[in-house]
């Protein structure tokens, strides 16, 4: 643990030298909040409550895509990278301070989206159900982890950017991320219970408010989650057997 914890402050130190990364990675989604949940739901309690968190969801959606995904896959172009995969240690603590520094930023990241809930809408929740959508929130970041790590593992840079780009924007769509709950167009009400998104975004929703979780959205969540770990396991073993055979 404590070498998990050394990797972790080295990562997060590599990255909080050039701000604008830590800055970027929580613009986007605080953004979001701004234009399009404060003045379209910002007076509703109940409206206002479920777009924070998705927005809350788009957050971490967007944090473990590219922190993960771009950010290992410029990683693994350094020399620093495989050195350390070299040392005796073994992968599993530079693979958990990895995901620790990742979580860290994605924590930074969801700190404008609750704040700007807080301030400029009628969006409330208890302390109580704001530690419970906390857990949901590490719940629904798991299969977005793996498929950043999956692409990281698996794709050069410039492609790790590309891929993490075009699978944004479907899965947040397509999820339902981007409308209130059960008034999405009726396509996306058909696809969403399928993917990851939608299952995510339904933990916090039933975690801050009275919403009833799919089973079917649950059991395509957890679908999701394994289907990941296990693509990127094989993506970090395919890596190391492509490079240090």
């Amino acid at each position: 643990m404590s070498l998990a914890l050394t990797h972790a402050r080295f990562r997060i130190l590599e990255t909080i030298r050039v701000p604008v990364a830590v800055v970027g990675g929580a613009f986007f989604p605080a953004a979001s909040m701004l234009f399009f949940v404060v003045p379209f739901a910002g007076d509703e309690p109940v409206a206002a409550t479920y777009a924070t968190a998705s927005m809350v969801m788009f957050a971490v959606m967007t944090s473990s895509l590219f922190t993960y995904g771009v950010g290992v896959a410029e990683d693994r172009a350094q020399p620093w990278d495989a050195y350390t995969r070299t040392l005796p240690a073994g992968p599993a603590a530079a693979f958990a301070g990895r995901i620790l520094s990742g979580l860290t930023f994605m924590g930074i990241s969801l700190v404008p989206v609750v704040l700007i809930g807080w301030l400029f809408t009628a969006a409330s929740a208890s302390p109580g159900q704001l530690l419970l959508a906390l857990g949901s929130v590490v719940v629904g970041a798991l299969p977005f982890t793996f498929m950043g790590l999956a692409i990281g593992y698996a794709l050069p840079t410039k492609a790790a950017l590309a891929v993490a780009q075009i699978i944004f924007f479907p899965l947040a769509f397509g999820g339902g991320l981007l409308s209130a709950p059960n008034n999405a167009p009726g396509f996306v009400e058909t696809i969403a219970p399928y993917l990851p998104t939608r299952g995510a975004v339904e933990l916090v929703w039933a975690a801050v408010g009275d919403f009833r979780v799919s089973p079917t959205s649950m059991v395509a969540l957890a679908a999701w989650t394994l289907a990941m770990a296990a693509l990127a396991a094989w993506a970090h073993r395919r890596d190391e057997g492509a490079r240090f055979a």
